[in-house]
Formats: C-alpha cells, structure tokens, sequence
C-alpha cells in the first residue's frame, strides 16, 4: 500500500527572522507565515537549514515550532526540522515537536560524524521509532560530508513511518535508482531549486525550496504546471528563475535570502553567527539581480540601507528577465 504523501507541490524551508539583539523575531515570522499560505506554498518547514536551526537552543526550535504550527492552524502542513548529529539530541527534539503539534519532521543526515551506512539507518531508525509522525529523510552531501545510499534509502523505506526525502546531492543517477528501489514507499523532493524539473521528471513530488521564501507562488507553479500535464510551461518556468536561484545561493544558505528579503523590505535581521552578511560584491550582485526580476526599487546599496520595495512581489514579468 502507497504510504501517505505529506504534501505535493512546494515546501518553503522558511527562514528565521531575527531581531537586532539576535532573537527571534516572532511577529515578523508570522507575517512570513501567513504570505506563505496566501502565496500558494503546499507546507512549511521550519527550523531547517534555511530556518537556521543549527543555532537554535532546543527551547527556541520547539517553540519556533509550536508558534508554526498556531500560526498556519492546519492550513497547510508545517514540517519540523529535527535533525542533530547526536541520535539522542535528534529524538529529544522529534518528540518535542511532536508535543506542539507539527504535522512531519524532516531529518538530516548526522554531520560532521561521518557515518556508516548501517550508522545512518539505525540513526534515522531510532529517530523514526520515537514518534508516530511522518518522517522525511534530507540527503546534504555538501553541507553534511555523508551521503546516503540508495540501498540505504530502500532499506528505511521498509520503516512505516519514513515516508520521503529531500534529495540535494545534486546526483539524477543516485535519484533515478532511489525512485527504482523504493517506488511508492519513498516520497522525492528535489532539494535543488535549479532541478524541480529533473526531479518532477523522474516522479518526484516537489521540492522543498528556498526560492520560494521569495516567490513562493511562482514556485508552486513550477510544480503544478507538471502535475497539470503541461511539462513545457513547467520547464519555462523553471528557465525563466534560474538567473534568481543561482543568486540565491552567491554565498552559503542562508545568508542570500535573508540579505535579498531585507532589501526586499522584510525585517528578517542578519544571520546568526557563524554565518554573516555577504561581501559587497557578491551583495551587489544579488542586488542587481532582483532589481532585474523587478523585485526591487531603485534605492539600493550593499550596505543594506533602506530600499523601496518594489510595488507588485509576487509578479514577475517575463520582459524584466
């Protein structure tokens, strides 16, 4: 039997605003949350890469979490982040966020440990067996310095409540064999948003997105025009951003995001430490490539001044590109 799909279309990994003293600014993710759900996102992920859950304390993640889960009341899924290197620390915070309400957790391959294979599976096994809620493996290679196999994906889909990944190795051939191996019972998402497409392509169910923190309908439409059979539409789209994408990531996520939604007049505050702003140059790169995408005004400066917000966000037309 096809295991439940925790959601079809794009999950924006939502980043954490932070006030200047570095704290959490609530009032302001909330707004972020609530233009989510109005912008067409299909679920949220919060306390993840992009959310900076790496430097969250564990009260902070949990109540990230709840204030998500409060905030969105069932509109759309919101998925927790609730991965740690430490198996212990990974449950501890699984069940955490189960306590608050979260609907799917999304777990990240241990870093910096270097696991096994066998390491990795009985990792995610226990972080599985913890809680009775839907499980979504997340494969970083580059940021995590281990990669799971598809033997190893095979394997944890046969675990009942495993139930996706998010694949950002970058690697079609190791997703073609995961996709093979595990059929119905492991749900795809691209991690990559310059490859929705390859991915949707080889039975993917989304992508789980920081463009979208930005474009968060635009994005949903990359993957629904697949779903509605029109792959060419699906595939200009995804063209028609890749100039976007690629500036999002001009430095490590998710310091572009956060510097592009402050220009784009969000009060989402800096990265915390050990992450910090871009240099100027790569700044100004990005500045000028949301100017083209019209998603900013005129007044605009690596120094992060104030900068008029472009009348119309959401809508990109296709002459500015």
């Amino acid at each position: 039997m096809q295991k439940k799909v925790v959601f079809r279309g794009v999950g924006t990994a939502i980043l954490t605003p932070m006030k200047e003293d570095g704290s959490i600014n609530y009032p302001v993710f909330g707004e972020l949350l609530d233009s989510q759900v109005k912008g067409g996102a299909d679920a949220v992920v919060v306390a993840g890469t992009t959310g900076e859950g790496s430097t969250l304390t564990n009260a902070e993640h949990i109540e990230l979490v709840e204030y998500a889960v409060k905030k969105i009341h069932g509109r759309i899924p919101v998925i927790a982040g609730a991965g740690s290197n430490n198996t212990a620390h990974a449950v501890y915070l699984s069940k955490g966020c189960e306590r608050v309400g979260a609907d799917a957790l999304l777990h990240v391959t241990p870093y910096y440990n270097k696991a096994s294979q066998q390491g990795l599976y009985l990792h995610f096994k226990a972080c599985a067996e913890a809680t009775g809620l839907p499980v979504i493996l997340y494969n970083v290679p580059s940021r995590t310095g281990v990669n799971i196999f598809p033997a190893t994906y095979k394997r944890l889909s046969e675990i009942e409540n495993i139930v996706g990944c998010k694949e950002a190795s970058g690697n079609f051939s190791q997703m073609a064999k995961i996709a093979a191996l595990c059929k119905d019972e492991m749900a795809i998402y691209s991690g990559n948003d310059d490859q929705i497409t390859s991915a949707l392509a080889l039975g993917a169910q989304g992508v789980i997105s920081v463009l979208s923190n930005i474009l968060p309908r635009e994005t949903h439409e990359i993957c629904q025009a697949y779903f509605d059979g029109d792959s060419e539409r699906s595939d200009s789209l995804q063209l028609q951003y890749l100039e976007l994408i690629e500036a999002l990531f001009l430095d490590v996520n998710p310091i572009p995001v956060k510097q592009a939604m402050r220009a784009m007049g969000y009060e989402v505050g800096s990265c915390r430490l050990p992450l910090c702003d871009m240099d100027a140059t790569n700044a100004e790169k990005l500045y000028e490539i949301l100017k083209r995408y019209g998603l900013l005004g005129s007044e605009v400066c690596a120094g992060s001044v104030t900068v008029h917000r472009a009348q119309n966000v959401a809508h990109v037309r296709r002459s500015n590109i």
